[in-house]
């Protein structure tokens, strides 16, 4: 079944009106038919089950027939990556949607090569919420993550948010397999966290001051193995092993 996705408050009423992209992608694409049924996604946990009802030239016209409601993720996952060079930061977003991510942060940090001005940051802010929007169709998500425009790491660390567990992948002596941490959170508080903040650095990794404003914030720094990963693979590898710690946790 084709999934299309619409804002929540275009989710409201019994009747939807698919209409720009996503109407030219059902027309022009899929050839959808009238009877046709087809998923709407709000992003917000909500699934509908529709049928194609009419079209003209550039709309197409919905009816609801379920509603669904999914309960929301266990735990929050935020990662904060640096900004790779060329287009790799977008398949980072894509897989980390399809890996259950709530917000994806983007970092500018001291190694990153790619430059933006004011205009550029608004530009791909809106561009790689794009990437993750097609990427709950892809996966089937109902939950649509948030991709905030691109910040320094001292930018994000101004704002003094708080997290359950905040992790850092690292190359230095004393990082830890991040099960240690889990399980020492998991001792000290009976439960496991709520949110969890993951940072990744670019090409060239953070800067030893980066590292140690990071750590300072509280984040404890995670080793990823013996070998040097590209950020690509150190995003997924990342989110990959947090989201097997979560599940076994809850298991146990």
């Amino acid at each position: 079944m084709h999934r299309f996705y619409l804002a929540p408050f275009e989710c409201r009423g019994e009747t939807l009106t698919l209409a720009g992209a996503e109407a030219h992608h059902a027309l022009r694409v899929l050839r959808v038919q009238d009877g046709e049924r087809v998923t709407v996604l709000d992003g917000a946990g909500t699934v509908l089950n529709c049928e194609i009802t009419g079209r003209t030239r550039d709309t197409l016209a919905l009816r609801v027939r379920e509603r669904n409601s999914a309960a929301p993720l266990p735990c929050a996952i935020t990662l904060l990556v640096g900004v790779p060079k060329g287009k790799i930061i977008e398949s980072i977003i894509q897989k980390a949607t399809e890996l259950g991510i709530a917000r994806v942060v983007p970092l500018l940090s001291e190694r990153v090569i790619t430059q933006l001005d004011a205009d550029g940051v608004d530009a791909k802010a809106g561009k790689w919420q794009h990437i993750a929007m097609e990427a709950i169709k892809q996966c089937g998500s109902p939950w649509l993550p948030r991709v905030e425009p691109p910040v320094t790491p001292a930018q994000f660390l101004a704002r003094h948010e708080t997290c359950d567990l905040a992790l850092v992948g690292c190359l230095e002596p004393g990082s830890r397999h991040p099960r240690v941490w889990f399980e020492e959170f998991l001792a000290a508080h009976k439960k496991l966290p709520a949110n969890v903040a993951v940072w990744v650095g670019p090409e060239g990794d953070f800067t030893a001051a980066e590292y140690a404003a990071i750590q300072k914030s509280g984040a404890r720094p995670i080793t990823l193995g013996p070998l040097v990963l590209r950020v690509e693979t150190a995003a997924a590898y990342c989110l990959s092993v947090v989201n097997y710690e979560l599940q076994a946790g809850r298991g146990r």
